[in-house]
């Protein structure tokens, strides 16, 4: 039971058993309710033949009684003796009635009926009791028992005598038929449940053949590493297709990503390389002739290397699907709180428009993409920085502009790739590694907003307004 073809095969034959179980017993209950129901009507209907005989005055011992294979009939009197009995009837529920036959002269005509005092039927001379009362018993008839529905009436002489008939009808025809039908169900039943067990079986297996190729293929790309690889589509549009669509796209994500990360450690690591080998330079040299150490540029070589280090920390961090924190944040009030702190910026930053809104997030993450388009800024400005917050409907933007010679338009969406720096002639003390950027979309992307350039010069930082 370990293949779900298996386990479908065995559920689908278990709730097709049930069903049919269910259903043959409903039919079996119904078919034995309507032939038993059949046959007490028969009954009824001999019964009161036979009690109308009696209504109208007819000798006990010349009734005209079915007969008594088919329909037992008993007439007895009030104090149960026995006034006329069917023809071969010998016993009715294992009780004799041979005390009185058919014609015989013991079967006197209203003799019951001298006792009028003792009246309890409710009937008037002549008539006949509109209800029936049915039950199931046994007769022997001619030396042969069988069950009956048997119906009891009573009728009342003309004399005033009170008499019950009791006649039956052969329930042998209702047994043989729920009988046969029975026979047909349990016959029946398992050669469906195997029908349906090895239907399900063929079905599901071909509708899992083409799962069976995506794990192989899937199979195949864990034990080759080779990420490039796609696992078959189907034409179908089931479900079974759209697994298989979902699944190279989630290959092809996956490629995107391991590329990506490759790309990123590569190019971290030829970042780092500089900034190290130079320091080490620095420090052997100092070692070998102290007056030569140049102080200030092993320091400034230390705080790059520390700013890269942070910056590909804030980066793994962004990878690894590290969420914002939920706090809510005034970009005007920290607008002005960071532009008053670049004090030794070249060019100082001019505050422009600030509208009051609120925005859900980090404010150590805003502050850094705003950090990181000043920074920007300044290494590209002839000699005005411009800053501004708007509100546009539900949205909060956070404007950085300068002077500069701008992006081309062909550039816009490289620049914000991680290492990337447009002026490879810009010395790589002064262009920074190419990352401020990369990490400010990141972070607006984390934060449900964008980062893009709306023209050549200016970029915009568009964040929702705080619920």
């Amino acid at each position: 039971m370990g293949s779900v073809r298996a386990k479908a095969a065995a559920g689908a034959t278990a709730v097709v058993a049930l069903a049919l179980i269910a259903a043959g017993t409903a039919v079996l209950l119904v078919l034995s309710s309507k032939l038993q129901n059949q046959a007490g009507l028969q009954a009824e209907i001999a019964a009161r033949e036979v009690a109308a005989q009696i209504a109208t005055g007819t000798p006990y011992a010349e009734l005209d009684l079915p007969d008594g294979e088919d329909h037992p009939v008993v007439v007895a009197g009030e104090d149960g003796r026995v006034l006329a009995v069917g023809e071969d009837v010998r016993a009715v529920d294992g009780k004799p009635v041979g005390g009185a036959k058919r014609g015989a002269k013991g079967a006197g005509q209203g003799a019951p009926g001298d006792d009028e005092d003792d009246d309890r039927s409710g009937l008037e001379p002549g008539e006949v009791d509109d209800d029936a009362v049915h039950r199931d018993g046994t007769a022997d008839v001619d030396g042969k028992v069988a069950d009956y529905r048997f119906a009891v009436v009573e009728a009342k002489d003309t004399r005033g005598g009170t008499a019950t008939v009791r006649a039956g009808a052969a329930l042998a025809p209702e047994q043989e038929a729920v009988g046969s039908v029975r026979t047909a169900m349990l016959i029946g039943l398992p050669l469906l449940c195997v029908v349906v067990a090895g239907v399900t079986w063929l079905v599901t297996r071909r509708a899992l053949r083409p799962v069976e190729g995506i794990r192989g293929e899937m199979a195949a790309i864990t034990a080759s590493t080779d990420l490039s690889r796609r696992v078959p589509v189907p034409s179908s549009q089931d479900e079974v297709g759209r697994l298989a669509r979902t699944t190279n796209e989630t290959l092809a994500a996956l490629e995107s990503s391991v590329e990506r990360q490759r790309r990123f450690v590569a190019d971290a690591s030829h970042e780092l390389r500089s900034p190290i080998a130079s320091l080490r330079t620095q420090l052997e040299v100092g070692v070998a002739h102290p007056e030569l150490l140049d102080v200030p540029g092993a320091v400034e070589d230390t705080v790059r290397l520390q700013r890269l280090a942070a910056d590909l920390l804030l980066l793994a961090r962004l990878d690894a699907g590290e969420r914002p924190a939920d706090a809510r944040v005034d970009l005007a009030a920290m607008v002005r709180e960071e532009s008053s702190q670049r004090v030794a910026d070249r060019i100082p930053a001019h505050v422009g428009e600030l509208a009051g809104a609120e925005v859900t997030g980090s404010r150590g993450q805003l502050a850094r993409v705003l950090g990181n388009l000043l920074d920007n800024a300044q290494r590209h400005a002839v000699g005005s920085v411009r800053v501004a917050v708007v509100r546009e409907g539900e949205w909060v933007v956070l404007r950085v502009e300068d002077d500069g010679p701008g992006v081309p338009e062909d550039e816009r969406e490289r620049i914000f790739e991680r290492f990337v720096r447009l002026d490879d002639a810009r010395a790589r003390d002064d262009g920074g590694a190419g990352l401020g950027l990369a990490i400010a979309r990141d972070v607006a992307v984390r934060h449900g907003g964008s980062l893009g350039v709306r023209t050549g010069s200016v970029f915009e930082l568009r964040l929702p307004v705080a619920g």
